[in-house]
């Protein structure tokens, strides 16, 4: 019996992989030439963004990166006052991180370029078709976080 062999064209997990990497590189260059932020540094603002505070390990959840990735970039925003930590009332082992006036500014300067970069991606495919895809994906993440 032969070996299957992998054809990477047709392969979902590369795909999506290839797709993610192609986004995410677009925008990382962006971000870095106009804002001074990587990738990680900016999903860090990108939550706390939203208006709460969030600890660590509840920025390692949202944003789906690892905890040392996490911990980098929480120090690049920390050093560069984008963020201010807060002892937690409940664990003084852990603290609070939210966006410092300086950080609001930025993420405000920067969600408006991120919006920009999505209608121009979005420019491609129907709202039909985002709306599906944004289904699948849903679906994606939930067989994978319950993928034994």
């Amino acid at each position: 019996m032969a070996a299957k062999t992998l054809n990477l064209d047709n392969f979902l997990p590369y795909r999506l992989s290839i797709a993610s990497n192609a986004l995410s590189g677009r925008i990382a260059t962006e971000y870095q030439n106009r804002f001074g932020l990587k990738i990680p540094e900016w999903r860090l603002m990108a939550v706390l963004g939203e208006g709460k505070p969030m600890t660590q390990r509840e920025l390692v959840e949202a944003t789906r990166m690892d905890k040392v990735t996490v911990n980098r970039a929480a120090k690049v925003l920390a050093d560069r006052r984008l963020i201010a930590r807060q002892a937690h009332e409940a664990d003084g082992r852990s603290h609070h991180l939210e966006l410092t006036e300086t950080g609001r500014s930025l993420y405000d300067m920067i969600v408006p370029a991120a919006l920009a970069s999505e209608e121009r991606l979005e420019a491609q495919i129907s709202a039909s078709e985002r709306a599906t895809l944004m289904s699948i994906l849903a679906k994606l993440i939930a067989a994978a976080e319950d993928y034994d």
